[in-house]
């Protein structure tokens, strides 16, 4: 036996605003919320792992060891950059050098992810 992966919690202050970016740059839509405020997002009538926005307002301590890796469905990872920096993500500075094969991005709430090169199959 083994486990898998139902669900991703990511912490933040605003849920909603988060939910509309993630929605956005992952294709999911809501699919629950929790008496806290917390919101469910997942592929529709799709698989888990859904994505957990729990609302949090202490800053986050300490350097971030687990983020997100993205990659393009339907175009390549140069279009798919412009359509995540237009949603709001920015650029983000972890040390990498300039010649990763992938852009380090933050989202609204500046948590860090990675657009790969590789285009995968949608869901």
């Amino acid at each position: 036996m083994a486990c898998r992966i139902s669900e991703l919690v990511l912490e933040c202050a605003d849920p909603e605003r988060l939910a509309v970016f993630w929605g956005e740059v992952l294709g999911y839509a809501e699919v629950g919320r929790e008496a806290d405020g917390s919101i469910e997002l997942g592929p529709p009538g799709g698989p888990s792992p859904v994505l957990v926005l729990s609302p949090h307002q202490d800053p986050p301590k300490g350097p971030v060891r687990l983020h997100f890796d993205v990659n393009a469905t339907d175009r390549g990872q140069e279009e798919e950059l412009a359509r995540l920096l237009a949603l709001g993500a920015v650029p983000a500075d972890v040390g990498q050098t300039g010649e990763e094969p992938w852009h380090v991005l933050a989202d609204p709430e500046g948590n860090v992810f990675c657009l790969l090169a590789r285009r995968v199959a949608p869901a």
